[in-house]
């Protein structure tokens, strides 16, 4: 168990933290046990999976514009995955390069192995006969927050 999920008060997901941060929630009340391991405890605490917010917090920022574009971001949207060949993802690799006007956003990026980003070099997926698994799409904070 490395990383629990976080809630808000209307059970909606907020974040992922450690387990030891979960914890500490429990022991200052700001948060209550949603989810647990069954029969496994720290102290008085049931090991949680899932813990939701005592009161409700205001979220409304994140839902508006959605998360902003990162490269770890790239990686837990596509699994880790290539999305040339399914292979383990090292790379990011720009669907239309930036060398010809390509940007860092959602929509332009996917993760890639090393092989297949260097085997498509400065080109398109269609120029390089490479078609895409999957179809780059902007994530929502709930789907990276499941990750």
């Amino acid at each position: 168990m490395d990383s629990v999920l976080v809630l808000n008060a209307d059970l909606g997901p907020l974040h992922r933290v450690s387990l030891r941060h979960a914890v500490r929630m429990l022991f200052r009340r700001v948060a209550e046990v949603h989810e647990s391991e069954p029969d496994i405890r720290i102290g008085v605490f049931p090991v949680p999976t899932v813990v939701r917010l005592v009161s409700y917090v205001v979220t409304r920022w994140r839902y508006s514009a959605g998360p902003a574009w990162s490269r770890p971001g790239v990686f837990a949207r596509d699994g880790r995955r290539c999305g040339y060949c399914g292979a383990t993802a090292t790379t990011i690799d720009h669907i239309l390069p930036r060398s010809r006007g390509g940007r860092n956003s959602w929509t332009n990026t996917v993760a890639a192995c090393s092989g297949c980003n260097q085997r498509k070099g400065n080109r398109t997926p269609v120029e390089a006969r490479m078609p895409l698994r999957l179809t780059p799409a902007a994530p929502t904070w709930a789907s990276l927050a499941q990750r």
